[in-house]
């Protein structure tokens, strides 16, 4: 059996379509937690804290926050595979490309992500 094209189009389509649903899931659960154990708290909105962490800092306490069923961590975990999910098929679309010879593709496909992943990490880092 021979890997062709279509297969990775059904790929690439499946980690679309799942990868929503899946964030769907845990953004929902993350939000059901975070309403349980905070449901009942007064929101001040005339204090606004800005977050100016390294997105590196801000995944680290993501992972950890999430461990402990933190519901706020859940959330963001949610935001951060939707964020994800795209560029994973930036990836296996540059795979795709790759297998058919594209050249012009690969290069184009290449630049966005290195685009991508540039502007991720000045945009965050400190």
């Amino acid at each position: 059996m021979t890997f062709t094209d279509k297969d990775l189009q059904k790929i690439i389509g499946a980690v679309l379509k799942y990868g929503v649903w899946l964030v769907l899931i845990i953004a929902l659960t993350g939000g059901a937690l975070y309403l349980i154990n905070h449901g009942h708290e007064t929101v001040h909105y005339e204090h606004f804290v800005e977050n100016d962490q390294s997105i590196f800092a801000v995944l680290s306490e993501t992972v950890s926050g999430a461990k402990n069923l933190q519901g706020e961590a859940i959330i963001f975990s949610g935001i951060f595979l939707l964020f994800l999910t795209p560029f994973i098929r930036l990836i296996l679309s540059l795979i795709s490309f790759i297998l058919e010879k594209d050249l012009l593709y690969i290069f184009i496909t290449v630049v966005v992500i290195g685009i991508i992943c540039t502007s991720v990490y000045f945009g965050f880092a400190h």
